[in-house]
């Protein structure tokens, strides 16, 4: 159900405040540029400084947009079992058709405690659950066993976003709950080498700004054309450093900006990107041919 290129949505502001003109208008792009599926809400959505009423109220209404026409993944993660559990029944009442849960940060539960967290879920929800493990945030890292556990134990668990950076884990993970078990990365540099070794997309910080071509390569691969999708990756690899020359979505925002798509706010304790990485940004956006679709202009001047 989800594979390819699936944009981690940034959630634009304005003077404080979601910003659902700009939203919509990027999911709009989003569907027309052949993104295979969105997700809301996650980190790159700037979840830790939504409240939790903007939080849903975000879900809903994109849910709303999209119409369908892609998947909604909705990231309902949260340190505490109970409020993970309110955002994914909030998100299966709203219509999402999968839920992106992070393995619970700062209080660092053992594998024991990711296995009772995960199950808790699973049993209160019928949406399919993909596991986000993303160490460098959180701390934890799920092992590849406690997931298999997990897996095994709940049939709505079908897949992980892997953010370990770890290329290995995805031959070991198809080994362990076979090709079945839906694996997307969470690292837009390895995304190519992600499918080779086995994997079937990648929930990306990039495809906020360059849908297409993530989506070109994704699809050429799938397609068989190896060489193409390996052409387009190279083509982004610049865009991919800029995305991460500071801790993100502040680079990414700056992006959206210098297309069209709303300011480049984000809410404290994240600031807006450097100088230095305004410039890398700029530098990668040239090199990709990324430039301003024609379609934003009149909303860009409308905000002036």
């Amino acid at each position: 159900m989800f594979h390819g290129s699936i944009p981690a949505i940034i959630t634009p502001f304005r003077n404080g405040q979601v910003d659902w003109e700009t939203l919509e208008a990027l999911l709009e792009w989003q569907i027309a540029q052949g993104s295979h599926g969105v997700v809301l809400c996650g980190t790159t959505g700037e979840s830790p400084t939504l409240t939790h009423n903007e939080h849903k109220l975000i879900v809903e209404r994109g849910v709303q947009m999209v119409k369908g026409r892609i998947p909604v993944i909705a990231g309902t993660g949260s340190n505490s079992t109970a409020e993970a559990l309110d955002f994914t029944l909030e998100a299966e009442k709203a219509g999402a058709d999968g839920a992106l849960i992070v393995t619970p940060y700062y209080n660092k539960p053992t594998q024991e405690g990711l296995i009772a967290h995960y199950g808790v879920l699973a049993k209160a929800t019928k949406l399919p659950i993909i596991i986000y493990n993303i160490p460098g945030r959180c701390v934890i890292d799920m092992k590849i066993e406690t997931m298999t556990t997990i897996a095994k134990s709940h049939k709505n668990i079908i897949g992980v976003k892997d953010a370990t950076a770890d290329i290995t884990r995805v031959k070991k993970t198809i080994e362990l709950l076979g090709s079945e078990f839906c694996q997307l990365s969470g690292e837009d540099a390895n995304a190519y080498d992600f499918l080779a070794e086995g994997g079937h997309g990648c929930i990306s910080v990039t495809a906020n700004i360059a849908p297409r071509l993530c989506a070109d390569m994704q699809d050429a691969w799938r397609a068989g054309k190896k060489d193409e999708a390996h052409a387009i990756q190279e083509r982004l690899m610049p865009l991919h450093g800029a995305m991460f020359s500071e801790t993100s979505p502040a680079p990414v925002k700056y992006a959206a900006q210098c297309l069209g798509f709303g300011t480049d706010e984000v809410r404290l304790p994240m600031v807006h990107a450097s100088a230095n990485a305004r410039r890398l940004m700029d530098e990668a956006l040239n090199k990709a041919g990324i430039t301003m679709p024609a379609n934003r202009s009149l909303l860009q001047k409308a905000h002036v």
